[in-house]
Formats: structure tokens, sequence, C-alpha cells
């Protein structure tokens, strides 16, 4: 659905184009994407990849003006191996690790291989269809490490990264969190918060249903954003972008209003403007 009143923040900024969105793995099993709020403003446009035709042909069913989906497996651009698993949301171009899935309730079952297909996959910077990024969303159960292989300098004007990081790994040689903490940190990215985590219960304990679980982290969807700290390494678009970013998809107004300040600084809005996004921010604009 579309919210058709203008946004009293974007008017305040004035970026010089949409914020560009690519979504790798953007079958919305876990709920709405982050940008759908940039989404329903038509504050953005998106560029997804779903290699799972039905996942596909769904979004496509769906989608606005704004929205072009694509069937690439987006990783190294090797030829590589799907493994097709029991639950959908588990099917990974890396092999599930029994061993580890044994470990807690239901994933042994809903990592099973069913299939094994081979596929071509895509880099990132071989795609047409995609001028720049300023937020990536990446959810492709272990293989975001092989996404960042293949990025080149596609992600050197991003503001903002999702992705799915993993505390257990899953798969068979899946990059860990820390690992990706480091891939992260040397394009320019430092963390600032986690959309979610995912706890498992650890076997043989048991609990009322499948879901329950107690305190071990297993998988959680970490945020990060180019590093603030360091303001004059970023244009001014990107700054707008990241303000974008933080408002409407994180409501992280803190950073949003760190992005108005330095914008106000070099002379790019008002001078005033964090003073005028904090009323934005009370009146709900």
């Amino acid at each position: 659905m579309t919210d058709a009143t203008p946004s009293q923040l974007a008017l305040l900024l004035r970026p010089e184009h949409l914020t560009r969105v690519v979504d790798i793995g953007a079958n919305p099993i876990d709920g709405d994407p982050p940008y759908k709020p940039l989404l329903a403003r038509r504050l953005c446009r998106v560029v997804g990849f779903e290699p799972q035709p039905e996942a596909l042909a769904r979004l496509n069913a769906a989608k606005s003006d704004l929205e072009t989906y694509l069937p690439h497996a987006i990783a190294d651009g090797q030829h590589r191996t799907l493994h097709v698993c029991a639950a959908s949301g588990m099917t990974s171009l890396l092999e599930p690790d029994p061993h580890v899935l044994s470990h807690f309730p239901g994933l042994g079952d809903w990592g099973r291989v069913l299939d094994r297909r081979q596929i071509d996959t895509v880099a990132l910077s071989a795609v047409p269809e995609i001028d720049g990024i300023e937020m990536l969303k990446m959810d492709l159960q272990g293989g975001e490490r092989a996404v960042l292989d293949g990025a080149g300098d596609t992600l050197a004007e991003a503001v903002c990264i999702q992705l799915e990081v993993s505390f257990v790994p899953l798969y068979k040689g899946q990059a860990t969190y820390g690992e990706m903490d480091l891939a992260l940190r040397a394009r320019g990215f430092i963390p600032h918060m986690m959309a979610s985590t995912s706890r498992r219960m650890i076997l043989p304990m048991r609990g009322p249903d499948v879901y329950a679980a107690l305190n071990q982290l297993v998988e959680g969807d970490a945020v990060y954003v180019r590093n603030f700290l360091e303001p004059d390494a970023m244009t001014s678009e990107q700054l707008k972008h990241l303000v974008l970013v933080a408002h409407y998809c994180y409501r992280s107004f803190d950073l949003a209003v760190n992005g108005l300040h330095h914008l106000g600084r070099r002379g790019v809005v008002p001078a005033d403007a964090p003073g005028q996004y904090m009323r934005i921010v009370q009146t709900g604009g």
C-alpha cells in the first residue's frame, strides 16, 4: 500500500534520487522487509533477487512500479550446487551441517537435503539492473560472504547493509558472525543494531513446542551502517540516504539527527534541520 502523504523529511533533505535498495533473498518468509516504509512512501526503488520460482512469482504478482525482481542466485559468479531442503527457508548454496543441526529441535528435519541442483550464480557487480546501492539486504542462508566476494565496487555508495549473521554456523563452510563483522568493517561499515535474533533450545532438553528456547543464540539479522564516526568520508548524498534509512527503516532517530547535523554544517540543509526533524518525529511525519 502507498502512503500518498508527502514525506516532510524527504522535502527537508531533497536527495538527488530515490534510495536504491537491493534485496538478495527477497522471499518475505519472515515478514515485511525493513525498507517497506520507504517503499510505501515512494522514497526508494528495489531490485530484488529470488531464485525459487514460486516465491519469485508471488513477488512479481504483488510488486509496484518501483520494484524489479529477478531470478538470479547472487553469489560470487561461480557454478555452484543449490541444496534444496525440506524447509524452503533452509535451501542454500551451502550444505547443511547435520552434526550442528542435530543439537537443536526441528532443525535436523528442516535441513534435510531433498535435492541438489547445479546452478550458475551471478556476481552482484555483473547485474546490469543495478546502477548503485544505498541499502543492501541479504538473507541467503549462509551465502552472505560469497555476495561480498562478488560485489566489487557496487557497495561504494552503500550506507546500510542488513544481513543474516550466524553465531552457530548451520551450514558447512559458513562464515561466522565474527568473520562477517571483519569483512564489513574492512568496507567501511560498523554495527548499528540487531534487527532480530533467533534462539534455540539445546537438545536433549525439549520445550512445549519446537520453537521453545532459552538462551542459545543461533542466528540474527544485523544492521551495519557506513561509519558515522568518520562523516567526512561520506558524500552529502550518502548522508541524506543514511538519514532516510535510519528514520524510516529502523526508527534510529539519533543516527538521523547525527546525519542532519553534518549536512547542516556543510550548508546542504538548513542549520536548524535537526530541530525541524525532531518536530517531524514528534508529529509522526
